[in-house]
């Protein structure tokens, strides 16, 4: 059954509203300065506040141009290193993967799950480095893997073009033995790196190198372990989960830890029809998989066919033991991951924790999907700097919020809280608190929260405290007024002053400051800090006012000529002076490859966006991540020729000739050294 939520107004709406709102300002009301608008090109109010700030305007990189070639292209004066490729072992134990040989079978074969299991996972995403005794050329290094591309691993399957018709399901069924591959691939990958006469390498039997798999046992901590949704015939208690994948962003603790996001988890349950058809299951179960967007038959790997935790119809509460944030200590390799279950259960992007005032500790996270939301926990406990241990349990207590974006250009975070006499109670089907974290977006629906565009990585300033989102794409926005049903609810797919393109394929960026500039407020501003696009030919408007389908917009800042295409910004991230940088994943506007790019925040180049990298044919480009001193910039490269297959590839990234593609790990550097574009 669908539940309409109260009338919330959705973020598009909010925009148009909120350029009403601005003209009464412009024209000279009364404005404090988090509620100015960006559209004030060189206003001192985004001035820099301290001299860490003020470096943010001395960018100092020749951009480059956007690239179709099938490399790496760096600014004059930047090199990297290729840090570790997909089935590189972890261990003298284990031969690296011969990659020759993928189109021969060599992943076919009896030992390949095993090899696997302690070699680099493929398609890696998110990255965080830990260094170790204070060193910025030494260190742990953790990193998702967020799926497979099963055409670029086994010979002759038919990859995602084969979900139609059936041919992949095919595939699989004839060689069963692809499944724990597959599962050995995917989760998060540990390993101790270090830098050597200028260069990084990989540090192979490092005692820290560790591989977390769909396999793994992983705790379940929080409000929901034990309970009734989290238990299975194989964990009768619900405290202990098998493994972790679709690990996207991920996140670091102030006590170094590793937060890792379970995102797209519907895409491996199969059977939603068959689940549907019994009638002695609860239909809250039912519905919460529909809010998902469960696959009614098979799903997109085909996982069921081996292993049946993955089938709906066999066990329905499995998929309720992902969607989770997970801690990982990467220095103590014998410990064992725990799912945070108290930061809400959704398509998690990443998770960014940032210390409030008062010791407290906020977690900013996106609901990667349309028409999603962005949520905010809050520990009851406070950060102990001087006792790590004492930190250890911190994200199991607190209170989890999702935002509402109002149009007077503040906004409220609304706590998500079991309540008998308020919206989040049983008639609404939740029995507890744990029922309401596992169904967090239906509860965020009911309490008016501002359904958004894809909110992927969410990431706190280092120097100004700001918050910024990443709204990736929208695709569904449809050229007509109307509504669509999506995720069981219904939701006005026309495009408006924030979305003026139907099927919006460039994204955008949204700039939040925290009332008193304290993370546990539970109040904020807003504005849009960047609508992604062509700035070129006449496109670039520096005042919202003047928005036209085709425009973008850079934060106000007016000259077009300093400025690089972009669209589909994905994961963000932070150098110490408080430059964004952003990598994409999705078509450019000038049908170059996916990159990275970089913009002041404040001072009178803020929103100069100006494109520093541009990754091989095919790939994703993820991770963005610096080392403590700024002078390496971790990024992975995902899948490297996407859409080919064993046989024929499109990309030979990265060692080139006629070898097939690998997702790996890259270190960039300046030439003799420096700050990363400084």
């Amino acid at each position: 059954m669908t539940r309409r939520a109260p009338d919330a107004p959705f973020f598009e709406d909010l925009l148009a509203q909120r350029l009403t709102r601005r003209r009464v300002l412009q024209a000279g009301a009364a404005i404090a300065p988090a509620m100015v608008t960006g559209a004030m090109v060189g206003s001192a109010l985004f001035a820099p506040t301290d001299a860490r700030a003020s470096k943010a305007t001395q960018l100092g990189f020749k951009p480059i141009r956007g690239s179709s070639a099938d490399a790496i292209v760096l600014p004059p004066g930047y090199t990297h290193d290729v840090l570790i490729r997909w089935g590189e072992s972890l261990t003298s134990k284990v031969p690296d993967l011969d990659a020759a040989r993928l189109d021969a079978g060599v992943l076919l074969e009896p030992n390949a799950a095993e090899h696997q299991r302690n070699q680099f996972g493929q398609n890696c995403d998110a990255i965080h480095f830990f260094p170790l005794k204070g060193r910025g050329d030494h260190g742990v290094l953790c990193v998702n893997n967020e799926y497979t591309d099963d055409a670029l691993m086994f010979p002759g399957h038919p990859g995602f073009r084969g979900i139609r018709g059936g041919a992949s399901r095919d595939y699989v069924k004839k060689h069963p033995q692809v499944v724990p591959v597959a599962k050995a691939a995917q989760g998060v990958s540990i390993v101790e790196i270090k830098r050597e006469r200028g260069c990084w390498k990989f540090v192979k039997d490092s005692r820290f190198n560790r591989r977390i798999t769909a396999d793994t046992p992983i705790s379940i901590g929080g409000p929901a372990r034990g309970t009734a949704l989290m238990r299975t015939k194989n964990d009768p208690a619900g405290e202990r989960a098998l493994g972790t994948f679709a690990n996207c962003a991920g996140g670091e603790t102030p006590w170094g830890t590793y937060l890792t996001a379970e995102e797209n988890i519907q895409d491996y349950f199969a059977n939603l029809d068959q689940l549907e058809a019994r009638s002695d299951v609860d239909p809250f179960i039912v519905e919460s998989h529909r809010r998902w967007r469960m696959w009614k038959n098979q799903s997109l790997y085909n996982w069921d066919i081996a292993d049946a935790r993955f089938d709906l119809a066999t066990t329905p509460t499995e998929p309720f033991r992902f969607g989770w944030i997970v801690e990982i200590d990467p220095l103590d390799p014998t410990s064992t991951p725990i799912k945070r279950t108290a930061l809400g259960r959704f398509a998690h992007e990443g998770a960014s924790p940032v210390i409030a005032g008062n010791g407290q500790v906020a977690v900013y996270m996106g609901d990667d999907d349309k028409f999603e939301y962005v949520y905010k926990f809050i520990s009851n406990g406070r950060f102990d700097a001087k006792n790590r241990a004492a930190n250890r349990n911190l994200l199991d207590q607190g209170t989890l919020h999702v935002a509402r974006f109002d149009a007077s250009g503040k906004g409220q975070w609304l706590p998500l809280v079991f309540d008998p006499k308020g919206p989040l109670n049983a008639a609404a089907g939740f029995r507890d608190q744990a029922d309401v974290l596992i169904k967090a977006r239906m509860a965020a629906y009911l309490l008016g929260a501002t359904p958004m565009d894809r909110p992927e990585d969410v990431e706190a300033n280092p120097t100004t405290g700001r918050i910024y989102i990443a709204c990736t794409r929208n695709e569904s926005r449809t050229v007509e007024p109307g509504t669509m049903t999506y995720g069981g609810r219904e939701i006005d797919s026309a495009p408006n002053a924030a979305n003026p393109r139907s099927a919006n394929a460039n994204g955008h960026i949204i700039e939040i400051t925290e009332d008193g500039e304290d993370h546990t407020s539970l109040e904020f501003s807003w504005e849009v800090f960047l609508l992604a696009g062509d700035p070129s030919g006449g496109r670039l408007i520096t005042d919202m006012n003047e928005l036209k389908s085709d425009s973008a917009y850079y934060a106000g800042y007016a000259n077009a000529a300093d400025l690089s295409a972009i669209a589909s910004p994905d994961n963000i991230g932070f150098d110490r002076a408080g430059n964004l940088w952003m990598v994409s994943d999705g078509a450019q506007p000038d049908g170059s490859n996916n990159g990275c790019w970089v913009t002041p925040t404040v001072g009178p180049n803020r929103g100069r966006l100006q494109q520093f990298m541009s990754g091989p044919v095919g790939c994703e480009v993820c991770g963005c991540q610096f080392s403590p001193d700024d002078e390496t910039l971790f990024i992975s490269i995902q899948h490297p020729g996407e859409g080919g297959s064993t046989a024929e590839p499109r990309s030979h990234w990265p060692d080139g000739g006629d070898s097939q593609p690998r997702a790996s790990v890259i270190a960039i550097r300046k030439e003799g050294g420096g700050v990363i574009g400084g």
